[in-house]
């Protein structure tokens, strides 16, 4: 996917603009769900608390634990593959299904195979990709790369799908607009059966890795997951190496919080084990069975200051919550993840020269970090890349100057105190009886959109004088 994160603004803009996009994300009702099942569960916080504690340990012995997990794989008749680089992890596959002779290829939703460019990868092989998930099914159609992690097609509204469904599948016979959700899903689900009995190959992602028995946890609410991986004769995982857990106990944890975190459900429609390729007394399975681990820079951020973001578990619950991501969409973040966990992760992988603006995308209200299911300082994070971006000369000469300059004042105290009080009479006057200003200078970025009110007349550290004085 081609990244456009450095045209976050323009791109944020346009997403205002879009009646179609402003229509679909008023229909979110994720947050509502969520806070119902998570007030109904009294142990939650002890839950987090402890898939916390799980995850540190984890990543304290990641080695072991990965090594384990690739023991108890290939005991099992399957493959690990470990891939630095998103070209290893997209070569890798290629691979895996150039040696099999597939050419009609199925997939399940992976946020991984999406960050690695997978899809692109297959497209320049000139191999037949199906998506099998329904929002990717539909962003498909329309070429576009998911919104949202775990709801992919979640900027489009129902009239935008009947369209496409209607323009799609008139060579499948299907000449007929539908208009209901359910004949909808129906249509999607006649389509995509001789996707599933056609494909030489699977690809899904994995939920978790479970080192204990060599198994991938696979989540989803239609069960695609599950004939993604069972009726090919090949199938490859794709997954980072921070999804890793010890065993399946401790899998269990993570189950509780992730459906709550992510759609408001106690539990998903499908939690699916899948240990190696079939066995001789299977009834169905795959004959291969591949798991290709991601690196993409996730060993360095071990024990630096970016460490916490190896817990992220994909949930999604930081940008249900984000109210700038519920005003633009996901699109204007400009690649696979947004919202406050992209905004953290996407400079992390492309560079802060590509997505300087994600950080900054933020108003800091940390609601992200109070809904995250595994305490990821989201805010903290994201002011680490601003500070990071400063040092690196990155930011604005604008903002550049202005931070020298309020770094001086500050070491300053009667100089401050002087600039401030004259500085906000000046401005009280210049505001005149309006109380407001239409247009101030280095506050364009506000004054675009609204007007800026004028300074109540009095410093914050005058009134608190003053109120210190009526205390005694």
């Amino acid at each position: 996917m081609k990244a456009t994160s450095s045209t976050f603004r323009q791109n944020s803009r346009e997403a205002l603009l879009d009646d179609d996009l402003q229509q679909a994300l008023s229909k979110m009702g994720f947050l509502g769900a969520r806070k119902r099942v998570v007030d109904a569960l009294p142990e939650w916080e002890e839950l987090r608390t402890t898939a916390r504690e799980i995850k540190e340990h984890t990543l304290a012995h990641l080695d072991f634990y990965l090594e384990e997990f690739e023991k108890n794989v290939r005991a099992n008749g399957g493959h690990v593959h470990w891939c630095s680089t998103p070209e290893d992890a997209s070569a890798t596959v290629l691979s895996i299904l150039k040696e099999a002779g597939a050419r009609k290829v199925i997939k399940g939703k992976s946020m991984a195979g999406e960050e690695v460019g997978i899809n692109e990868a297959l497209e320049a092989a000139a191999i037949d990709r199906l998506e099998t998930d329904l929002g990717e099914y539909i962003i498909q159609l329309a070429d576009e790369p998911p919104s949202h992690i775990i709801a992919p097609a979640i900027h489009k509204t129902k009239a935008q799908i009947t369209e496409l469904f209607h323009d799609h599948h008139q060579v499948h016979g299907k000449t007929e607009r539908v208009t209901e959700v359910a004949s909808i899903v129906n249509e999607a689900r006649e389509v995509l059966r001789d996707g599933f009995l056609a494909a030489d190959a699977g690809i899904t992602g994995g939920n978790f890795l479970v080192a204990e028995t060599g198994s991938v946890a696979l989540v989803t609410n239609e069960g695609n997951g599950d004939l993604t991986s069972t009726l090919p004769r090949v199938h490859i995982v794709t997954a980072g190496i921070e999804k890793v857990v010890p065993t399946l106990d401790d899998l269990s944890v993570y189950l509780r919080l992730l459906a709550r975190s992510a759609t408001g459900q106690e539990m998903s429609v499908y939690t699916t084990l899948t240990t190696g390729p079939r066995r001789a007394v299977d009834l169905d399975g795959a004959a291969e069975f591949h798991v290709v681990l991601i690196d993409n820079g996730r060993s360095q951020w071990l024990g630096n200051e970016f460490h916490e973001m190896l817990r992220c578990i994909r949930c999604g619950a930081c940008l249900n919550h984000c109210p700038v991501w519920n005003s633009v969409g996901g699109h204007a973040y400009g690649w696979v993840y947004s919202g406050p966990m992209g905004s953290v992760l996407t400079p992390l992988m492309i560079g802060l020269e590509e997505a300087g603006q994600l950080p900054n995308a933020c108003t800091m209200n940390g609601r992200c970090q109070s809904v995250c299911p595994m305490s990821i300082p989201l805010p903290s994070l994201m002011r680490r890349l601003r500070f990071r971006q400063h040092d690196q000369g990155l930011s604005g000469l604008g903002t550049r100057i202005a931070l020298a300059v309020w770094g001086f004042m500050a070491t300053q105290p009667r100089c401050y105190r002087l600039v401030t009080r004259v500085g906000i009479g000046l401005l009280g006057l210049l505001s005149g009886t309006r109380g407001r200003f239409r247009r101030l200078l280095f506050a364009e970025a506000w004054t675009e959109e609204r007007d800026f009110p004028a300074p109540a007349g009095e410093t914050f550290m005058g009134a608190w004088k003053k109120a210190a004085r009526g205390r005694k």
